[in-house]
């Protein structure tokens, strides 16, 4: 029985995901397989190669050929130069960068967030003239005042509003 190992497809249209199989040379790309040996996501930056480095071996040595596909694979992780007994056993595989946790985000974030002035950011509104005076002799009425205004005092405030509006159309 000749046994190869090749890749077999997975995945969705356009996202293609293959596993690094060892299967019989007559067998369809996607049959029934011997062993499964590895992983390859090629959309990936950097595209994510995980092989069993012993199981590969293994079946280097009892015969196994592998495809063109999978020999740059492995030349990538090294365990054909291991094969071969040639140089850079290491490989070149590229390993992407660990993710930040949450917890690190979240932190960094309250510490800038601490860091901010605590001052609002919007600029508060400026009273108008009119609520000043209106508000101030609200004030200074003592609690025994009587709360029936008399008329002399309501004619005084609503002439102290009109010179107001006069002052404000003026300017």
């Amino acid at each position: 029985m000749a046994v190869k190992i090749r890749l077999k497809r997975l995945g969705k249209i356009r996202v293609p995901q293959y596993r690094i199989v060892v299967v019989d040379s007559r067998k369809k790309r996607d049959g029934k397989v011997l062993e499964e040996i590895g992983k390859y996501h090629p959309k990936e930056d950097p595209s994510y190669i995980d092989v069993v480095s012993e199981r590969v071996q293994y079946w280097l040595g009892v015969g196994a050929q592998p495809s063109e596909a999978v020999e740059a694979i492995l030349k990538i992780t090294g365990d054909w130069q291991k094969f071969k007994g040639e140089p850079g056993t290491e490989g070149t595989l590229k390993v992407k960068e660990p993710k930040r946790s949450k917890l690190d985000i979240f932190n960094e974030a309250l510490k800038e967030a601490a860091s901010e002035p605590k001052g609002a950011a919007v600029t508060a509104r400026k009273k108008s003239e009119k609520a000043e005076k209106v508000e101030a002799p609200a004030e200074e009425t003592p609690a025994a005042a009587p709360a029936e205004p008399t008329a002399e005092a309501a004619e005084a405030d609503a002439a102290a509003t009109e010179a107001e509006t006069a002052e404000s159309t003026e300017a």
